[in-house]
């Protein structure tokens, strides 16, 4: 009875909204699917909401082929209207199918996509719509080897969009149908063309109309131009041009909005309106990123797209969550793993000035067993392309978006893949010369001078060496003349569990299962003081900022992350680049608490402050403290037995923190 009463409504709502609304119009189609996941030859079947995944990220990731399948009424009204469906991301694959009659497959975890589905739908009737999804590994859909699980599933929105018969495309690549190239921004002028692809069916001239307004609301631009019939999406275009615009950068985003209207101004067959900001990209000569001729310090973290208890099924209030935690650390920019995240988060980097890099899925995984990652198949190659162009059309117009990413830590080993790098790295500048691109390298060679950036994944003092190499290494990257050529940032990471705890440091080994937090401590401090004195690299990226399910590890999570998989158990590191990086808040913090019951009588004590030199109080007893390296103070040799409070305060007493430590000599020593 819920259900049909759920059928009559959105009957009746879609009926109403088509007499009063001759534009576009969505519909969510969230609720009320039937989910069957085919799993060892068995079906199990279940009602669900989306967004879903039938993996939550805290077992074993479960790679099986799954049916959704959901009724949806379309009204007689309606006929005459054209009806599309748009799914915000399925892993990976998608067959998706109307009354039983296929409309068509999506290949990609990551990206959007859209059908119109106008001639296989029944007016006046309920309708099925069935979705088979597998997200089972194939070797033409990348990614093929990485450290996340693709937990499949249709984990974003799905919706039903009703727009007239002359429209902006909503098929082309699964995108918004309107792309603002910006060919030339500086303080005195901003100009380019708006790209439009129109979808017309009429016959005769439809006039495509551009506005933009700026963030007073005052018109700075408007512009008309005909297009004719277009069975197939072509791209129509505008040009425009502002004197003195107001510039987009992290410290003041301004957004413009572009409205695109078809056929008349006063009575138009369909509306797409957007923001965008306008600024330039550029690296200058001392190898700094820069925003309209600024340089930028880059602190950047890499977002992986799970979550404990959600796995990727992240809603609008998780990405909210996410980014504040990003913001709060001091963190100005996020790189997007693999692919890109939802569309909400990147309009929040629109609106907070938060830099972002997106990649492409093609990767190789960091443990020893990664397998193969490439694939020199026509199939594999093509599937690449495809994402590609669907990562650049959907995000092209987020003026957070300042760089596209070709590949990460792809290894020397089978097929050479560096004539397929070169093809994706003119693809991105062939449709996007406005943006860098950018690639994640933990090998020697010429790969590393393809694309316009790379930033260099360093394992030095954890795999290999020590920490002091890390100088060493800044050094080469210095005085060699080749290594000038190179537009260079860093990468670093190691894992950390909280609850591991140790008393004495050694080398954790690769594929460890036991991970003490203060490893992953003691490298991050070694990293970032010896990165801050040898201040050479365009940007600094932490990998990764929340840790999140790799069913290819044998823990079954990488625990790389400065936030645990429950994004909410700060560890040690977090701290350490808030009171590095974070000049707006306060932080006074005592590091290694995790590891409260210890053996020795004899301790050291660490504590990151942003808020100047700390006062130490041990028991009843002020300690003195050394200035180990910015904003990490350390106090050696301080006595302790039983159970001792360690506080904490700065020199006004309004900042303050505290600890409980337990001398326990009978703890078996780790």
């Amino acid at each position: 009875m819920k259900r049909f009463l759920t059928i009559i409504l959105l009957l009746t709502t879609m009926a109403a909204v088509a007499a009063e609304y001759p534009l576009r119009t969505t519909m969510s189609l969230n609720h009320d699917w039937q989910f069957y996941l085919i799993e060892d030859g068995a079906a199990k079947a279940e009602y669900v909401t989306l967004p879903h995944t039938w993996n939550s990220g805290e077992h074993r990731c479960v790679y099986a082929t799954a049916h959704y399948t959901r009724t949806f009424a379309v009204p007689a009204t309606m006929r005459g209207k054209r009806l599309f469906l748009r799914f915000g991301g399925v892993q990976s694959v998608a067959s998706v199918f109307v009354n039983g009659r296929y409309v068509g497959e999506h290949k990609g975890a990551y990206t959007g996509f859209t059908f119109e589905v106008t001639d296989k739908v029944r007016y006046g009737e309920n309708n099925t719509l069935m979705v088979v999804v597998s997200n089972n590994q194939r070797s033409d859909v990348l990614p093929i080897s990485l450290d996340q699980d693709i937990y499949g599933g249709i984990y974003r929105d799905v919706e039903l969009l009703v727009a007239n018969r002359n429209i902006v495309s909503p098929t082309f690549y699964g995108s918004e149908g309107v792309f603002v190239e910006q060919h030339e921004v500086s303080q005195e002028r901003a100009s380019g063309v708006v790209k439009v692809h129109l979808s017309a069916l009429d016959e005769g001239a439809h006039m495509v109309n551009m506005r933009i307004v700026a963030p007073d609301g005052y018109e700075v631009c408007r512009h008309s131009v005909k297009g004719g019939k277009a069975d197939k999406p072509v791209a129509v275009e505008l040009p425009f041009s502002i004197d003195y615009p107001d510039l987009w950068s992290p410290e003041s985003p301004t957004l413009y909005r572009v409205e695109i209207s078809i056929g008349n101004f006063d009575k138009p067959s369909d509306v797409v309106m957007l923001n965008v900001g306008f600024r330039d990209i550029s690296v200058n000569d001392d190898n700094r990123l820069c925003i309209n001729g600024q340089a930028v310090d880059v602190c950047g973290v890499n977002l992986a797209h799970d979550r404990a208890g959600v796995g990727v099924a992240l809603s609008n209030e998780h990405l909210d969550s996410d980014l504040a935690a990003i913001r709060s650390m001091g963190a100005n920019a996020l790189r997007s793993l693999t692919g890109p995240h939802a569309a909400y988060l990147y309009e929040r980097c629109d609106k907070e000035g938060v830099l972002v890099w997106v990649d492409l899925p093609l990767t190789c995984s960091l443990t020893r067993f990664g397998g193969m990652y490439f694939y020199p198949t026509d199939a594999y190659k093509a599937n690449g392309m495809e994402q590609l162009q669907e990562i650049l059309y959907q995000n092209y117009n987020h003026p957070s978006v300042v760089m596209w990413g070709v590949f990460s830590l792809v290894t020397g080993r089978g097929d050479d893949v560096m004539p397929y790098v070169r093809e994706l790295n003119d693809m991105v500048h062939k449709l996007d010369p406005s943006r860098k691109s950018v690639a994640c390298s933990n090998r020697d060679g010429e790969i590393n001078f393809i694309t316009d950036l790379v930033v260099l994944r360093q394992d030095v003092g954890w795999t290999k060496g020590s920490y002091e190499d890390v100088a060493v290494w800044c050094s080469q990257l210095t005085n060699n003349k080749k290594f000038g050529k190179l537009r260079y940032g860093v990468c670093y990471g190691e894992e950390g569990v909280i609850e591991h705890t140790v008393d004495q440091l050694s080398r954790t080994e690769v594929g460890a299962r036991y991970l003490p937090e203060r490893n992953q401590t003691v490298m991050h401090e070694r990293y970032i003081a010896l990165i801050n004195e040898n201040p050479i690299f365009w940007g600094i990226w932490l990998d990764n900022m929340f840790d999140h399910a790799s069913s290819i590890n044998p823990s079954g999570k990488r625990y790389s992350g400065v936030v645990g998989f429950d994004h909410q158990a700060k560890k040690d590191s977090y701290y350490l680049y808030r009171a590095l990086w974070n000049s707006s808040e306060p932080t006074l913090y005592i590091a290694e608490r995790g590891w409260q019951r210890r053996c020795d009588e004899l301790q050291t004590i660490k504590v990151y402050s942003s808020v100047g030199r700390p006062t130490l109080v041990v028991g009843g007893d002020s300690v003195e403290m050394h200035e180990l390296s910015p904003k990490c103070w350390c106090a050696d040799s301080v006595v302790f037995s039983g159970e001792t409070m360690v506080r904490v305060h700065d020199a006004s007493g309004q900042h303050r923190d505290s600890v409980k430590i337990i001398i326990d000599k009978l703890r078996v020593r780790r």
